[in-house]
């Protein structure tokens, strides 16, 4: 079967619109930035060109890099966490769930911070990627009832400062979100946050860990995959 092109009916070029997405997506830009900044390479769009370029081929080039990844999932140790997020001037909850090496397992938008909304978060997990050794949280009460209620209170380890992992990882959404001027809907911030997973998994290498030659080994292999799956 031959590999579908959905760049097929746009008039402008793959390359610019791959450029583009992961501007857009991959680092603290507004809409309006990523039209500067294509202005100033000699290319003449709209910012909302931009807008409908991520949201229509977003989710499908996202999707196609969690299958060119080679991470399989960490069952061994997740750290949970929830993030206040105003949308249309009310608070949400963004729960995100990283492995103990950073990688982004999950994320989840939720009106309440209760145990129904953790219950929901834990089973994702559990289904996607099995049951873990240990899950890091805070002290929220709500972890403790759904991890009861799932038979699974003897591996949650509220223990203080054991969950800067996931609070340091925060950090990359908090810069998108002032790149966003905040969000409108809970599903706008739920497709972003998938998609915006799925580029900082992919892009994102321990740099502290590896030696400089490793590093720019793991950088021009995610590189080369991206070229390939936007080819």
């Amino acid at each position: 079967m031959s590999k579908i092109n959905y760049f097929k009916y746009y008039k402008t070029s793959p390359e610019i619109i791959k450029l583009a997405i992961m501007y857009y997506v991959r680092y603290p830009l507004s809409l309006r930035q990523v039209e500067d900044i294509l202005h100033e390479r000699g290319v003449d769009i709209c910012h909302e060109t931009v807008r409908y370029w991520w949201n229509k081929l977003g989710p499908i080039l996202a999707k196609d890099m969690k299958k060119k990844t080679s991470f399989s999932g960490s069952n061994w140790k997740w750290h949970i966490d929830e993030v206040f997020v105003k949308i249309n001037g009310k608070q949400h909850y963004l729960w995100r769930a990283v492995d103990h090496e950073g990688t982004v397992l999950e994320s989840f938008v939720s009106k309440k911070r209760d145990k129904k909304a953790a219950r929901k978060v834990l089973k994702m997990l559990i289904k996607k990627y099995g049951i873990p050794k240990e899950i890091t949280t805070d002290k929220c009460p709500s972890y403790g009832a759904a991890l009861k209620d799932l038979g699974l209170k003897h591996v949650q380890n509220s223990t203080r400062y054991h969950n800067n992992q996931v609070e340091n990882s925060h950090l990359h959404f908090r810069r998108r979100e002032r790149g966003w001027n905040k969000f409108r809907s809970m599903g706008s911030l739920q497709k972003f946050t998938s998609i915006h997973g799925s580029f900082l998994n992919h892009f994102n290498h321990q740099r502290h860990l590896e030696s400089r030659v490793q590093f720019k080994n793991l950088r021009n292999a995610s590189l080369a995959s991206w070229q390939e799956i936007c080819a």
